[in-house]
């Protein structure tokens, strides 16, 4: 899928787009993403911060999102597990970032090679305007081969 297209859909999707959440940035390469949540009267709570909730939405899938992107087609991604930390209330606007490196991707393809499943934490840290943390979140990552399946990196060339 196209990145651009992929961003925009993000972006009008009723959930993130009623909650004020933005996806600012998606790489070509779906290696980085970068995540914003605004502000809005709707998305506060009784104490004048973001919903934490909305805190844990804007993270939510994006590490599957890239994963599933960037390793291709012959592989199984999903959302095993999710948690948050909250560190201060998060007013204004807050921004997750999302880097996926090579080698995890590597490790990813090597863990799974044999039919066995990956499983992988991931680690975010939402950040408001002044640059201090508001909340941690961890996702871990189901990754397997599809049955039946050849990475393309390991198919012959014929």
């Amino acid at each position: 899928m196209n990145p651009t297209l992929l961003r925009h859909g993000l972006n009008l999707w009723p959930p993130f787009l009623f909650t004020g959440i933005h996806v600012s940035a998606l790489s070509d390469d779906y290696r980085h993403a970068r995540v914003e949540l605004r502000m809005r009267p709707w998305n506060r709570n009784y104490v004048g911060s973001h919903f934490g909730g909305s805190l844990f939405a804007m993270t939510d899938p994006f590490w599957m999102l890239l994963a599933m992107q960037a390793i291709g087609p012959d592989y199984i991604v999903w959302d095993k597990a999710g948690t948050i930390d909250f560190i201060k209330p998060g007013r204004g606007t807050v921004h997750a970032r999302f880097d996926l490196d090579d080698e995890v991707l590597a490790d990813l393809r090597t863990a799974t090679a044999g039919g066995d499943k990956a499983l992988r934490w991931f680690d975010t840290e939402i950040i408001d305007a002044e640059g201090e943390v508001v909340a941690r979140v961890r996702k871990q990552l189901y990754v397997r081969l599809k049955r039946g399946r050849v990475p393309v990196a390991d198919r012959g060339q014929g």
